[in-house]
């Protein structure tokens, strides 16, 4: 294949250079596979380096549960004969607090392991819950069945495995021993609890403070399950991710950190005070559907703040991938104007050699911002490739005029590459009108060529 032989007509130079193009998206094609496969690995190492430290931890409770004695009768048939038999089925009541005050604290922590990176936390948790027995408590159960004597006080956390050794539960001003396990359903049943005798429900709210510590990474959540519950979360971490079914009332994000607090009524969460199910779902209200195209579809019920790092890296050298085409596309339309307006000849293989130049900078990009960070890889990476691409374009092009006129390309589209990246709101605005620029400066440079002739007139360029 050879591009400037002389019984090719521009039009068929168009043609071939089109194919070679068309080609080489194999290679860009892989180079996106290989950023994914880095960021596949990278995510692995990140749980890896968390891996025995705590995972992303959901917060729940407390709840304060009272077992009761249920008569339950029931008919069954002996010697065909009916018999009406009564036993006793141990349940449970589930309350949730009137009122909840958590304060979260969250102090994060950087570690690494080899080229990559994953942000820990230790968090401590304190707050207050005042419980009372709900009016219609009484149309759920019998109250006089109700064993207060042997209530308890549950606390959710999703992975145990972070909790720390210090913590606090008073009840009443009495302090109460933490014990592992009995948690709540909204954190899959994991957590602790406290042992309790919640006689004096009967006749007056009781309140209870609490604190402890856990270990967790990437997410701290809090599953509210309460009248009116009011969470406050602070970190010195400077870039939070507010997610999940509820955004913060306030938040304020400086150079010193962050803060958010949430304020969640039941009302929002469509939940009763007192229920015969630790789910939160058995004790929801019937909820209209929120999205039409999936009517099981409904908001999730818990509050999530993510540690998120300010800089995705493969989420960018993967973005900067997806603009390959335009660099190809454009140092091509240079080299083919060269071709057929000044009378260069530019063969197939040196179109394939720049392509590769061209598909080589992702690679170099993706390497070396793995080691030093995406700006600085972005200029050495860019850097490189147009001094090559330029040199070897003396030497194709025959004039260093004409090589600078490449360079000068290369610079620019790479520059506009980085502000498509840092600019993604407008990237959509500004790749179009980079491109209607492109094809309305290629229109006029070749508005007297005459794309089925043989062989184009020189003309200085």
């Amino acid at each position: 294949m050879d591009l400037h032989a002389p019984d090719r007509s521009p039009g068929m130079k168009l043609l071939l250079a089109l194919i070679i193009g068309a080609m080489l998206t194999i290679p860009l094609f892989m180079v996106y596979l290989l950023v994914y496969d880095r960021q596949s690995q990278s995510e692995t190492a990140r749980s890896s380096i968390a891996e025995g430290w705590g995972g992303p931890q959901t917060l729940a409770g407390p709840l304060l549960v009272i077992p009761y004695a249920l008569p339950v009768t029931e008919t069954v048939q002996e010697n065909g004969k009916p018999v009406t038999r009564t036993t006793t089925q141990r349940r449970q009541l589930f309350i949730a607090p009137a009122t909840l005050d958590i304060d979260t604290r969250i102090k994060p922590e950087r570690r690494t392991r080899s080229i990559y990176e994953s942000v820990v936390y230790d968090a401590d948790i304190s707050g207050s819950a005042s419980f009372r027995l709900p009016p219609d408590a009484a149309r759920i159960v019998d109250l006089a069945t109700l064993e207060f004597d042997k209530a308890e006080l549950r606390f959710g956390v999703a992975d145990p495995r972070g909790l720390k050794p210090a913590n606090r539960i008073t009840i009443d001003g009495q302090p109460a021993p933490a014990q592992p396990g009995n948690g709540v359903a909204a954190t899959g049943g994991s957590g602790f609890f406290a042992n309790l005798d919640a006689s004096a429900l009967r006749e007056r709210p009781i309140t209870t403070k609490f604190a402890y510590a856990l270990r967790g990474h990437s997410v701290v959540a809090l599953a509210p399950r309460a009248g009116a519950t009011r969470w406050t979360v602070t970190s010195p971490w400077r870039h939070p991710s507010y997610t999940g079914g509820f955004l913060p009332e306030k938040h304020s994000n400086t150079a010193s950190g962050f803060s958010a607090t949430y304020r969640i009524s039941n009302l929002a969460l469509g939940t009763t005070l007192a229920s015969t199910s630790d789910s939160p779902a058995d004790s929801r209200e019937p909820q209209p559907n929120y999205d039409s195209r999936s009517p099981t579809a409904a908001p999730s019920a818990e509050a999530q703040v993510g540690l998120i790092q300010p800089v995705d890296l493969y989420a960018q050298v993967n973005r900067s991938v997806k603009y390959g085409f335009l660099f190809i596309g454009f140092t091509f339309m240079a080299f083919l104007l060269f071709d057929v307006v000044a009378g260069v000849r530019v063969s197939a293989v040196e179109y394939l050699l720049v392509g590769a130049g061209l598909v080589l900078f992702f690679v170099l990009l993706l390497a070396f911002a793995e080691v030093v960070g995406f700006t600085p890889a972005y200029m050495v990476a860019a850097g490189g490739v147009i001094a090559l691409l330029t040199a070897y374009s003396a030497a194709v092009l025959g004039s260093r005029r004409r090589a600078g006129f490449i360079a000068g390309l290369l610079v620019a589209l790479y520059g506009v590459l980085y502000i498509l990246l840092s600019l993604e709101a407008y990237s959509l605005l500004i790749g179009s009108l980079l491109l209607f620029a492109a094809l309305a400066a290629v229109m006029y440079l070749t508005r007297n060529l005459d794309w089925g002739g043989r062989v184009a007139s020189p003309s200085a360029v």
